[in-house]
C-alpha cells in the first residue's frame, strides 16, 4: 500500500513530468542487475573454460 502523501505528490506533478520519470527509470537497468549480469558472464567464461580444458586434456591421453 502507498501512503497517501505519496500519491499526493505524484498527482500533483504534469503528465509528461511523470511520463519522462517513468521513461527513465525503464531505461536505466538498476545496478544490482548489472552486478548480477557481469558475474554470470563471468562465471559462465570460466565455467566453459574449465570444461574445454578438460576437453583438450582428455583428447591428449588418448
Amino acid at each position: 500500500m502507498t501512503e497517501p502523501d505519496a500519491q499526493r505528490t505524484d498527482q500533483a506533478e504534469p503528465a509528461p513530468a511523470r511520463a519522462k520519470k517513468v521513461m527513465s527509470m525503464e531505461e536505466k537497468l538498476p545496478r544490482g542487475l548489472w552486478v548480477r549480469l557481469i558475474v554470470y558472464v563471468a562465471v559462465g567464461h570460466l565455467f566453459a573454460a574449465f570444461i574445454y580444458l578438460l576437453f583438450t586434456l582428455g583428447a591428449q591421453n588418448q
